[in-house]
């Protein structure tokens, strides 16, 4: 009698010497799942060098070139530009300095020169600028009671006029210019002479 293929006697997974098919050895403890575990890896490699390569790409094309120290170094801010730090005893500069005194700012004395002149009657009319504090005034003097000084710069104007009798100087509150050129003092008198520096 011929033993039943797979029979007693005979491990599994050895030909059978009658003609059937050997068994199929069992998958061994643990080894179930490693093709799996290597192609996850192999995916979530590829996700992160993908999002790497994306945001590489965002920060190179970006209109700011970069970070906001890549933008800041780039331009400064139009205040930082127009109205720098002022030195010590300096109250104003710039903008901050329209419409103010210059003794009381602090951009009189020393920092101050006459850019312009122009001679009305026997008063004496002139363009005062502190480049210190980038701004200009318009000032009279040799005037009587009732004498009116104005400066301009652009759109912007002030004026100031000799109210006491025995007074003789006017000045007017400040402008912010870039420099002397862009300011206009001009005069009325009392006579009613007028003239204005060029």
């Amino acid at each position: 009698p011929q033993p039943a293929p797979g029979g007693p006697g005979r491990p599994p997974g050895t030909p059978d010497p009658y003609g059937g098919q050997p068994q199929a050895p069992r998958p061994a403890v643990g080894a179930t799942g490693t093709g799996g575990k290597r192609r996850l890896t192999m995916f979530l490699a590829g996700v992160v060098g993908v999002l790497v390569v994306v945001a590489a790409v965002f920060f190179l094309t970006r209109p700011d070139g970069g970070g906001k120290d890549a933008n800041a170094a780039k331009s400064p801010s139009p205040s930082a530009s127009s109205d720098p730090t002022p030195p010590p005893g300096v109250k104003c500069s710039g903008s901050s300095c329209t419409g103010k005194d210059a003794e009381s700012m602090g951009c009189s004395g020393d920092l101050v020169t006459t850019a312009k002149t122009a001679a009305l009657g026997t008063a004496t009319l002139e363009v005062r600028y502190s480049k210190t504090c980038g701004a200009a005034w318009g000032r009279i003097t040799g005037g009587t009671q009732g004498d009116q000084v104005r400066v301009s710069a652009g759109k912007v104007r002030q004026s100031g006029d000799i109210t006491e009798v025995g007074d003789t100087i006017a000045y007017t509150p400040m402008v912010a210019v870039k420099d002397a050129a862009e300011a206009k003092a001009c005069a009325t008198l009392a006579s009613g002479r007028t003239g204005c520096t060029k």
